[in-house]
């Protein structure tokens, strides 16, 4: 394939009747055994033609037309996104986090709009990232272009809905409070960061999903860790996507991607990753390492033995855990559940059967945190999985006279930008304490270059995207993610996490593994 001029695609195929079909205007050029040469216009709509035919390196006149717009230049992995996105008007995007995929997507729409495609776009996302990241970055990128947030009660959310933003950003559980008024809000695109909430077909997040997408010409769906925990994932993303290229019903998928091991176990067929792969097209991704030229990020462990009250509690939760696992199946669930339970002894407080929380002495795991905050050149960030702890983290640090604040799932959205925009800009806090599973997507804390794992988490995808707000455009320091440990399952969920290690039954593996020690 050759563009001619800047005005005309040339190209050879065995059968033209499958351009000349969709392209009003062409011409045959030659023909030669069966092969012919055909001219086509360089335009959007014969660029998506020969996009949807699997025509190899077809271009966009993206590349031709748009003057990129904002504050910064594009990296050319971010140029090669956004054209590719003009040419699929329902596809994925994979690259890896902290990539910039959310300014690719921002120029592509700005883009359709120019072209009078697109008038309306709504961004659905983590409730954490709809101002600290899609309005912020709609401000850098394409600030000539309206915007608002939807968030708060219904009719507020509905009345900035009816405002008439070209760009209006919604979290998740805020889609089908005004379902209704999105279906009908002349939305012609529709973009979902983190898409992997909406992998399971079963839900209703998902089937609003598949509701408000029904008549919208363009659907994008963006994660950096497509189906992380297991390929069944993929069912719901390519459901939405690319529906033809999945089986009707999920059993039917399920059956081609794993097989039965026991009642409760299923595992990946080794042809797994090549299934999930067609299905979840058409798709782009970059990958941090090979597109941008950051910093190094090495790895430490630091050691913070249990203390004497710490392993006593530990061992009669384990000893508790074998009698009731005695010859009862183990599953993933409950895997899961157990060894939670004994993460939150290592990290300092537990949950009792009857809900009160039984507070542990952690002066070890504490005088930890703070070497290594202590020896850091640049902010911190501090990861802490559970609740509770974060409380009694932070109330050590201020009583070491070191600043922090928290971001965690009861921080008010407005509260956590202005976190966010002192952390970044200002000399303190210090230190950020963060609940992973609030603040793991699409947030830039690049003031940091140290990482401190308090705990361990049992996702994969978490661990990922939350060392990623460090590593990303706009560090310019070496990098340091540190994994605080006590006991032996911390080091195997370190070992887990850091290796990729996605599926379930490997959970299931570890607490078994935990068991027998």
């Amino acid at each position: 394939m050759k563009i001619i001029n800047d005005r005309a695609i040339v190209l050879k195929t065995k059968r033209p009747h499958l351009i000349t079909e969709q392209v009003s205007n062409y011409k045959i050029l030659e023909e030669e055994k069966g092969v012919y040469k055909i001219a086509v216009p360089w335009s959007l709509h014969v660029s998506q033609v020969l996009a949807s035919l699997k025509v190899k390196d077809v271009s966009s006149p993206m590349i031709r037309d748009y003057e990129y717009t904002g504050r910064y230049t594009p990296f050319e992995h971010q140029k090669d996104t956004a054209h590719f996105l003009t040419l699929h008007k329902k596809g994925f995007c994979f690259n890896e986090q902290g990539t910039g995929k959310t300014a690719s997507v921002i120029w592509a729409a700005d883009y359709l709009m120019q072209q009078g495609l697109v008038n309306r776009v709504l961004v659905i996302c983590p409730l954490s990232i709809m101002q600290s990241a899609w309005q912020e970055d709609l401000f850098k990128f394409a600030m000539h272009r309206s915007c608002s947030v939807a968030h708060g009660t219904s009719d507020r959310r509905k009345r900035i809905l009816e405002a008439g933003s070209e760009f209006v950003i919604i979290n998740f559980d805020g889609v089908a409070v005004i379902k209704d008024e999105i279906i009908n809000g002349g939305f012609d695109m529709i973009v979902v960061d983190e898409a992997n909430a909406y992998k399971n077909a079963q839900t209703n997040r998902w089937k609003t999903l598949r509701d408000i997408t029904a008549d919208v010409p363009w659907v994008w769906m963006l994660t950096g860790t497509p189906a992380a925990q297991s390929p069944v994932d993929a069912f719901g993303l390519a459901k939405l996507v690319n529906p033809d290229g999945v089986p009707k019903y999920f059993g039917q998928f399920r059956d081609k991607v794993m097989h039965k091991v026991t009642q409760y176990t299923w595992r990946p067929k080794e042809d797994a990753d090549k299934i999930v792969h067609e299905a979840l097209q058409p798709a782009i991704r970059f990958e941090k390492d090979k597109c941008l030229d950051l910093p190094s990020v090495t790895h430490v462990e630091r050691e913070a033995p249990l203390t004497k009250q710490q392993r006593a509690y530990y061992k009669l939760l384990k000893d508790r855990m074998m009698m009731e696992a005695d010859g009862e199946q183990v599953t993933s669930v409950n895997a899961a559940t157990n060894l939670n339970k004994l993460l939150q002894i290592s990290g300092g407080a537990v949950y009792s059967d009857e809900k009160e929380v039984i507070e542990f002495d952690v002066k070890n795991r504490l005088r930890v945190v703070k070497e290594v905050i202590e020896e850091a050149s640049n902010k911190v960030l501090v990861f802490v999985p559970f609740t509770h702890t974060i409380e009694l983290l932070k109330d050590f640090l201020t009583t070491s006279k070191i600043s922090c604040n928290v971001i965690s799932g009861k921080v008010t959205v407005n509260k956590r930008s202005k976190i966010i925009k002192d952390f970044q800009e200002t000399n303190t806090p210090q230190v950020l304490i963060i609940q992973p599973q609030a603040a793991s997507h699409g947030l830039t804390l690049t003031a940091a270059n140290t990482v401190v794992w308090y705990a361990p988490v049992t996702s994969v995808e978490t661990y990922l995207q939350a060392n990623a707000r460090i590593d990303r455009p706009g560090q310019h320091n070496p990098m340091t993610i540190v994994h605080i440990r006590g006991s032996e399952v911390e080091t195997r969920l370190y070992n887990m996490l850091r290796y990729n290690i996605h599926h379930h039954h490997k959970i299931v593996d570890l607490y078994k593994q935990e068991l027998n020690t």
